[in-house]
């Protein structure tokens, strides 16, 4: 709800009454209510953080498994469909539900902080886009639990996938969990744009913000338009696999080809998704290290952009295999070549960074510093398949597989473990144990490469993916032995990162507001950050708001501390989209059950789909219309807080 009101610019105390009466205005209700009900991004983000490091630890169990089962020849750990469903279900967790949802984590903690306002656009919104995360999560694995988990691999290729070769229930059950993923990704999508282009603080034009608001930007904008489109993909094949429909069924007219052209048009720009606000991570935080502004701001932002535009270009790079025409190839090999220019130029944004600053070695700094070079080698091999002759030589080898996990866990990993270290300090008030972290770096980054730089080697040698055991005298025994003492390696280094975090939330010296001395705007509220954020909404002058008010270069000094004052409920500050201009107040929702309620409906739906009940399906569909129907309930005028009405 939009209000238009002259705001007053002035000043709040801290500790003052308007403050106190902020705090009863934005906090969320005690107990169990107020735990399901609320709409803070801080709490949901860091809800986003762990439970994404939950679907971590299982899917890295499922790794461990596999590695044990390959670390000789004709082991016998797991049977072959075993082995099918850890691999895939492994792809799954990792890929979809940890990835993906760790970067939202991030966004939706800091996007509000670093843009200087009090909530995301659709607080609402944000709730149910985290509880359908779990649910959908939850929901996969329920079948995994009962032995019917995904079992054609993450990326579920028909025929294989299709109701003649898999004709028990994982199928359906990942096709119909990918599509209640798919809701809580667009929902969440939706917001980080309109909360972009309309919530910055005023004076924070777009060449101002930080480069992970570009990156989640970028990938939100790709998010809406290939996640409703692979949604509709799974949607048909449960169809083809349970209607009698054959968008797929060769046999009856339909096209196999055609799943690989939908998957992967959405399969590599979420290569992207999973990368960009990851790389934006390191642009913002690695600066502070090296203390100095980031090399090239602009080229990096504009290179994030074309990143993705060019990856929409590039889906046949995983089709080239596949008997399509060779002007085809050719066209799509060298736009999987071009691909590489902005992710180079941010590179050497990156180098030049710490190479013309005063670099500090802290243990983000490790981790940042090391993502370099991981993100070279990631893209290295990338670009190697990019060539059409050499693809065929390395497709479904191991080759393959050693370049996907550069990719999309070392370049996303090593980021958010540093992230995590960067702003632990700003979600918990305190420090990080030095020592420990330092350790945690070390046994990570020697496990990684261990790991998975051997996996080139072993892709050259001929060794196919997804085999669940091979024959003794092909040459890949000792590096398979290798690869798993990687992997267990790797293993006790995330052991270590976690026994260090929850030490220090405990037991960890104090932080302060700025520990780090960085220069966004998330570093000028206390350590946690109060319920309402600011006090005030500040106007920015700087794209380094905190040197440039440290350094007294600008007005800045006074604009920080003093700014629009928005007392009469939960309101903040609506801005034009280009310049950010003040121009509205916006009334947002407070905290409410029906997200929560609503994710479990939708779950109840699905999983009535799943089970073939149709009564059941219609019935949870009512109740989620019903359910709608009390989320947009006009509430009662002028409802006193949750304080307020205790107190009455």
């Amino acid at each position: 709800m939009t209000e238009q009101r002259i705001p007053h610019i002035g000043r709040i105390a801290p500790g003052s009454e308007d403050e106190k009466r902020l705090c009863e205005i934005w906090e969320t209700g005690p107990g169990l209510k107020g735990w399901l009900g609320t709409v803070d991004h801080k709490e949901i983000g860091l809800r986003y953080i762990i439970t994404a490091f939950a679907f971590l630890i299982l899917g890295g169990v499922e790794a461990l498994i596999m590695r044990l089962q390959l670390a000789r020849p004709d082991a016998g750990l797991v049977s072959p469909d075993a082995y099918n469903q850890l691999f895939s279900m492994h792809g799954v967790t990792m890929i979809f539900l940890y990835a993906l949802p760790v970067l939202s984590g991030f966004s939706n903690y800091l996007w509000p902080l670093m843009l200087g306002t009090r909530d995301m656009a659709f607080p609402r919104l944000n709730a149910l886009s985290y509880w359908l995360f779990l649910a959908a999560g939850l929901f996969l694995y329920a079948g995994f639990a009962f032995g019917h988990g995904a079992n054609a691999g993450w990326f579920n290729y028909v025929p294989v996938s299709g109701p003649i070769f898999d004709p028990g229930p994982n199928i359906d059950i990942y096709a119909l969990g990918m599509v209640l993923l798919g809701i809580s990704t667009t929902v969440g999508a939706a917001n980080f744009v309109v909360t972009l282009f309309r919530l910055r603080a005023p004076g924070m034009s777009l060449n101002r913000v930080p480069i992970i608001v570009w990156g989640t930007l970028t990938a939100s904008v790709a998010n809406l338009i290939v996640i409703p489109s692979v949604s509709l993909t799974f949607f048909l094949l449960w169809l083809d696999r349970n209607l009698g429909t054959h968008f797929f069924d060769t046999g009856a007219g339909g096209q196999a080809l055609l799943w690989q052209h939908l998957f992967w048009v959405f399969g590599h720009p979420w290569v992207y998704v999973v990368v960009l606000p990851a790389m934006g991570i390191v642009s913002d935080a690695l600066p502070t290290f090296c203390r100095r502004p980031l090399v090239g701001y602009s080229a990096v932002a504009m290179s994030t952009v074309a990143t993705m535009i060019i990856g929409f270009e590039v889906w046949i790079h995983h089709m080239f295999a596949t008997g399509l025409p060779p002007l085809v190839l050719a066209f799509f090999g060298a736009a999987s070549l071009i691909i590489a220019i902005p992710s180079a130029i941010t590179v050497f944004c990156w180098i030049a960074t710490i190479w013309a600053g005063r670099p500090q070695f802290k243990v983000p700094f490790l981790f940042f510093a090391s993502f370099v070079l991981l993100f070279v080698i990631g893209g290295v091999s990338g670009v190697m398949t990019a060539a059409v002759s050499l693809d065929w030589q390395l497709n479904e080898t191991y080759f393959v597989v050693a370049h996907l996990h550069y990719v999309l866990l070392g370049i996303n990993v090593f980021p958010v473990i540093g992230g995590v270290y960067y702003w632990f300090p700003k979600w918990t008030g305190r420090k990080t144990n030095e020592v420990l972290g330092r350790w945690a770096f070390a046994v990570l980054f020697t496990g990684f490469n261990l790991a998975f730089f051997p996996m080139h080697i072993l892709g050259v040698l001929g060794m196919p993916r997804r085999i669940y055991t091979y024959a003794p005298g092909m040459g890949w025994s000792l590096l398979n032995l290798l690869v798993t003492l990687g992997a267990f390696l790797f293993a006790i280094g995330i052991v270590i990162f976690l026994i260090d975090l929850l030490i220090s939330a405990r037991r960890g010296e104090a932080a302060g507001d700025n520990p780090w001395d960085a220069a966004s705007l998330e570093w000028s509220v206390s350590s946690p950050p109060p319920a309402y954020n600011f006090r005030v909404i500040p106007i920015i002058a700087s794209g380094h708001p905190l040197w440039e008010d440290r350094l007294n270069q600008s007005e800045q000094r006074s604009k920080l501390h003093e700014g629009f004052t928005l007392l009469e409920g939960r309101e903040t500050l609506g801005t034009s989209p280009l310049d950010s201009e003040p121009n509205a107040i916006l009334r947002m929702p407070g905290d409410h059950l029906a997200p929560f309620a609503l994710s479990l409906t939708a779950t109840a739906f699905f999983a009535a789909l799943a089970l073939h009940g149709w009564l059941w399906a219609g019935l949870a569909l009512a109740a989620s219309a019903a359910t709608l129907i009390w989320w947009f309930w006009p509430p009662r005028a002028n409802a006193p807080s949750h304080k307020e009405a205790a107190r009455v």
